[in-house]
């Protein structure tokens, strides 16, 4: 038997968190050619960054589980001037059409070095733009988009920089790296 393997893979924008392509937008099999590994949780299509993905389903659900509480840190441009005080009503938590989010850490942060988005995020000229980094243990459906909303915030663009201990660090956008 083969032992567990684990990929860590830099999700683009426009890729589905499936193998399979999906309403004309494509799914991971274009970039992995790894069989028998699937995705430990999901990001959004039109959100970019780590996705892990395994052959052990026991760590699957591990790493997806939010009764596992594995932290995942993501890198979010809004549209505004994100301050301390937007910073710490979202780390308090914030109450969601589907009921309160559990306490978050969050701060403000200089924008990332990070690559091109294909498309371009789009600007307006008389509306500032910021950046947070959010860590959130909990995963519900396009959270932190929510989140930030709900404290006068739009999400411009969204990249998950980590997931516990694993990072995107040095991973290009559409490729995957192995992990011990």
């Amino acid at each position: 038997m083969n032992p567990p393997r684990l990929i860590a893979f830099n999700k683009p924008y426009g890729v589905l968190s499936q193998f399979t392509d999906a309403d004309g937008h494509p799914g991971l099999a274009h970039h992995i050619d790894v069989r028998g590994v699937y995705p430990a949780g999901r990001l959004d299509r039109d959100s970019e960054g780590l996705l892990l993905l395994t052959s052990d389903g026991q760590l699957q659900h591990q790493l997806s589980d939010p009764k596992h509480k594995a932290w995942k840190t993501y890198w979010v441009q809004v549209e505004g001037v994100a301050t301390a005080e937007h910073a710490a009503q979202l780390s308090a938590g914030v109450i969601l059409n589907d009921g309160p989010t559990k306490p978050a850490e969050c701060k403000t942060m200089d924008a990332p070095h990070l690559w091109e988005r294909n498309p371009p995020v789009r600007f307006r000229k008389s509306i500032p733009t910021s950046w947070l980094s959010i860590s959130i243990s909990e995963g519900r459906n396009r959270q932190v988009r929510r989140m930030t909303a709900a404290v006068g915030l739009p999400t411009l663009r969204l990249v998950r920089a980590s997931i516990g201990n694993y990072t995107l660090d040095g991973l290009p956008p559409g490729q995957y790296r192995t992990l011990d």
